[in-house]
């Protein structure tokens, strides 16, 4: 019984240190309608993908926006350092770019581009 509780103990300590930092929910800074959202990153293989799981007005109130439910970050692999190149999905111009992540503890800058024009958000961990 002893070894069976270590070994799951062992595994489970084990699957949380590789699990990678980019996962957990985040909460984006407003859009230029004030609305903020959660996005929970998560695996896709061997990449992660995050998704919009709730939506808050600008007086904190949750709302279900129109972009509730999409995948906005698309395959984004580690490319070193914190960082991550992949794919976002922008609600505003309903169409996919190419985008990056960097990590820095509790805080993710997520910066996509439209041609030569590059927006940038930073994000915060809330799990």
């Amino acid at each position: 019984m002893r070894l069976t509780t270590s070994c799951a103990l062992f595994l489970a300590m084990t699957g949380a240190a590789m699990a990678d930092p980019a996962m957990g929910t985040w909460q984006t800074e407003p859009d230029k309608k004030g609305i903020t959202a959660y996005v929970k990153v998560y695996d896709c293989g061997d990449a992660v993908c995050g998704e919009i799981t709730r939506t808050f007005n600008s007086q904190g109130q949750e709302i279900k926006a129109a972009s509730l439910g999409h995948t906005v970050i698309r395959n984004a692999t580690p490319t070193g350092n914190g960082k991550y190149e992949g794919r976002a999905w922008i609600p505003a111009h309903q169409r996919e770019y190419p985008a990056g992540m960097t990590l820095q503890g509790d805080r993710m800058t997520v910066r996509g581009c439209m041609g030569p024009v590059c927006m940038s958000q930073k994000w915060i961990r809330i799990r």
